[in-house]
């Protein structure tokens, strides 16, 4: 696959996991959105095919932390939350 499928690939991943990770969270759906379209608008012009593998890395990294590491919680009282279990 070459690199320009990868970054396509990896852009359309990122989005979908932003959906299913901050599922009823619309403020956290718009920041997570626009963080990722704001980093890949950034590097846009990057020719360098080094410099391009390190950020699908970079990419690919940030996506498995957000796919298991990130848990949403819900305020069930003034002092609780209980885990969205989405």
């Amino acid at each position: 696959m070459g690199q320009a499928a990868k970054v396509l690939q990896l852009f359309k991943t990122l989005h979908r996991t932003r959906q299913q990770v901050f599922k009823n969270d619309t403020r956290a759906l718009e920041a997570a959105r626009i963080k990722i379209n704001e980093e890949f608008k950034s590097n846009k012009s990057e020719t360098s095919p080094k410099k391009i593998e390190e950020l699908i890395k970079i990419g690919s990294d940030v996506e498995l932390l957000l796919r298991t590491s990130v848990v949403q919680g819900i305020h069930t009282d003034h002092n609780t939350l209980k885990r969205d279990r989405a």
